[in-house]
């Protein structure tokens, strides 16, 4: 009896401890693993994000820059995938089973129970066939989302181009970005990712276990719409822009024009370019990698980031600094022998020219290198020949108001600052008091150690059009509909010179395109005022350089034109700004006296022989013996094919082969 009742006792209690593990093992599947909860919830709701449409970009006068386009996304759970026909979900995928296998491999190493991306940016032609067979693929599912557009293809350097987050993006983001989320990751579209983006919004659908949509959860209740990104107006003028391209073409180098009243960006040329609909869609990574290896460098922002010596186009600012600092006047003349001796140095004008008795507004005009050698001796000399460090770092401080050596806070990303040596650069290279005005005297003509991007060169000729300020250069004129404007682009940057010393040094950028060097790029009823430049690169042919602004009074465009490599500033640099300005004050272009035409520079080749790093001559190398192998094994090939030829079969003569047949009555 006693035995009987311990054998129950033994078996309840065997019956609580299976309960207590059931319940246990439910309480750890429905509250701390959350596994089964995604997966269970997979099966009843999905969550869809709903991307918003970024923003889209416009020139100033309303044309369309970039927009959006839908694309699908296909989705996988791993956990809900069955056994389907693989070979016909590749056919339509446009994938191989390679690619598949690699594709699951990363979902489910993401989470076997959430979804992913699977195939990114199908097209609406190839996923509406996708779509008729969806039912086929359990585990799989569209995600819509919007893509960028380049209608003209055009100003590809300044968009900038999206592109999938990071990891790092994401965690930077503080959770706003998910895996599989685009970001602006160069030019305006990284600048100003924030307002361009939009907000996401959410759907849950209800689906059966087929992955066909039922309705909406809760009637929609949980839902939130996606709001759109801000539209950008920007400041670029999409006629010159598409136009100074053309004229860029086959060549290195930069154009940037400002409107001289706002310090907005007209045009924004880097060359060599490329089109930016290559970065969107599914050959997106296999264009991008020929891009970068691309030896002309096409993704280099030159306008922001090229450093070129200023060469002759500097000369007018120095001569406006020594006019406020009282070294010189207008009337303040040199005598050119064609050549300035400082020191034990002689320094030539460009070809030795003797430019004889030259004021400061003929000196612009014939370019002459002796008196703005004098007037950089001048000036870094004001506290005497011991005392140079004090006064080339006032000289130095005079310059970089104009925007050299500094940035200028461009609303794009990576802008350069140029370079203007510190006075602790030479003490460091000569040692403290071992250097003089005549060791550094390459400075006052616009080369030596000097650097400036082409968007400084063009603040520059702004600066001068405005007779003694300038606006914050930007690309973007308003934001959304409000067409909000940053203040700081409203705001005056005033250089320290007084305006009644601009008249003489502009006086002189007039005869330089009336009568001086760039006497052949002169536009008919348009007084231009410019500077040609002929800047020296080291081993290399020098830059060709041009400055100017149109029209003299009231001026509506400065500009500058670097073109690597070509030679002199007025035979290339110089007829490209013309042809810019132009068309930008008149619309048209006119025939010039000079017989210059725009097709015959949009038609030259001035790309130089492409700098291939070690890296691809070693590829090269290979690919030259690779070639090599295969021709040899073809010729084999062909030799064996012509010995194992029947002995009764014809033989063709080749030059009777290759005449007409003849008629049977012939």
């Amino acid at each position: 009896m006693n035995s009987f009742f311990e054998r129950r006792y033994v078996v309840a209690g065997i019956f609580i401890a299976f309960i207590l593990v059931l319940l246990g093992r439910l309480f750890y599947i429905q509250v701390v693993d959350d596994r089964y909860v995604a997966y269970a919830s997979q099966n009843v709701v999905r969550k869809m994000i709903q991307y918003p449409a970024r923003g889209p970009i416009l020139d100033r006068n309303g044309k369309v820059m970039v927009q959006n386009e839908p694309v699908y996304d296909i989705m996988v759970i791993p956990k809900q995938v069955t056994a389907f026909d693989t070979v016909e979900f590749c056919k339509l995928l446009s994938i191989d089973r390679a690619g598949y296998d690699k594709r699951m491999i990363k979902a489910r190493k993401y989470s076997p129970y959430r979804a992913s991306v699977f195939e990114k940016q199908l097209t609406a032609e190839l996923y509406a066939a996708f779509q008729e067979r969806l039912s086929e693929f359990p585990g799989f599912f569209p995600q819509q989302r919007p893509v960028r557009t380049y209608p003209d293809s055009a100003a590809a350097q300044f968009l900038g181009y999206i592109g999938e987050v990071t990891d790092p993006m994401i965690k930077k983001s503080g959770g706003y970005y998910s895996p599989g989320d685009y970001v602006g990751i160069t030019g305006v579209e990284r600048s100003y990712e924030p307002v361009l983006r939009g907000q996401r919004g959410v759907e849950n659908w209800m689906v059966d276990s087929r992955n066909v949509r039922k309705g909406s959860y809760a009637n929609g209740a949980f839902d939130t719409s996606a709001v759109a990104g801000e539209r950008l107006v920007s400041s670029l003028d999409m006629n010159i822009q598409k136009f100074g391209e053309a004229l860029m073409r086959n060549k290195v180098g930069s154009i940037v024009a400002i409107e001289p009243s706002t310090g907005e960006i007209l045009c924004f040329v880097s060359s060599p370019t490329y089109d930016p609909n290559l970065l969107v869609g599914k050959e997106r990574g296999n264009n991008a990698a020929k891009l970068y290896k691309d030896p002309y460098k096409p993704f280099f922002t030159r306008p922001v980031q090229a450093l070129y010596p200023p060469g002759s186009s500097f000369k007018p600012l120095d001569a406006l600094i020594a006019m406020q600092e009282g070294m010189i006047n207008p009337q303040s003349v040199y005598v050119c022998p064609g050549y300035y001796t400082s020191g034990n140095r002689r320094i030539k004008c460009f070809h030795g020219e003797v430019h004889g008795p030259v004021n400061l507004t003929q000196a612009i005009a014939h370019s002459c290198n002796g008196y703005f050698d004098m007037v950089f001796e001048k000036l870094v000399n004001k506290y005497g020949a011991r005392n140079i460090d004090t006064g080339y770092g006032a000289w130095r401080q005079n310059v970089m108001k104009f925007g050299l050596g500094t940035r200028l806070d461009l609303d794009l990303p990576s802008e350069g600052r140029g370079l203007l040596p510190k006075a602790t650069f030479y003490d460091k290279l000569y040692k403290k008091g071992g250097w003089r005005s005549s060791t550094v005297i390459s400075l006052g003509i616009g080369q030596g150690e000097m650097l400036a991007t082409p968007l400084q060169l063009a603040n520059i000729e702004a600066v001068i059009a405005n007779r003694g300020y300038f606006y914050k250069p930007h690309l973007i004129k308003s934001i959304g509909d409000k067409q909000v404007i940053k203040h700081e682009y409203t705001v005056r940057n005033y250089v320290g010179v007084d305006s009644a010393y601009f008249k003489p040094a502009i006086d002189g950028m007039q005869q330089v395109v009336d009568q001086g060097t760039a006497y052949g790029s002169k536009i008919p009823g348009i007084i231009m005022c410019g500077k040609t430049g002929t800047a020296e690169v080291k081993n290399k042919n020098d830059n060709s350089v041009f400055v100017a602004f149109a029209p003299r009074d009231n001026p509506k465009i400065a500009i500058a034109v670097v073109v690597e490599n070509s030679g002199q500033g007025a035979t290339w640099a110089a007829p490209i700004a013309s042809f810019i300005v132009e068309k930008y004050l008149t619309g048209k272009i006119s025939k010039r006296s000079s017989g210059i035409y725009p097709e015959y520079y949009m038609n030259a080749n001035l790309l130089p022989p492409p700098v291939l790093s070690a890296a691809d001559k070693r590829q090269l190398k290979l690919d030259s013996l690779k070639k090599t192998q295969a021709d040899s094994v073809n010729k084999l090939k062909l030799k064996a094919a012509s010995n194992n030829k029947p002995t009764d079969s014809p033989r063709v003569n080749k030059a009777t082969a290759m005449l007409p047949k003849r008629k049977d009555n012939e």
